[in-house]
């Protein structure tokens, strides 16, 4: 399974989860996942979001994967190095 172009988000909205990062996802050589999105929760927790097609998601996840790629996400976005040479995690 690889993270693939996550872009850590400038803008990370009022709501209560805060939109850390977007990403593409390939769990296998056979097929992507575009657009998943890396959250914040208030507490510190982070989840992973699939896309949206109007009001519904495109994916859901056993929690067992979903702790896996929020895991791989994270990890790419706490060593991410923004355009301005400082890292969106600190």
């Amino acid at each position: 399974m690889k993270v693939l172009n996550l872009e850590p988000v400038a803008k990370r909205g009022g709501g209560s989860l805060r939109l850390l990062a977007t990403f593409d996802l390939e769990p296998s050589n056979l097929f992507r996942l575009y657009g998943l999105r890396l959250l914040q929760a208030p507490d510190g927790r982070r989840i992973v979001y699939a896309a949206q097609a109007g009001n519904r998601r495109t994916a859901t996840f056993d929690p067992a994967i979903a702790e896996q790629i929020t895991k791989l996400a994270s990890t790419l976005y706490d060593e991410a190095i923004t355009a301005d040479g400082t890292n969106p995690a600190n």
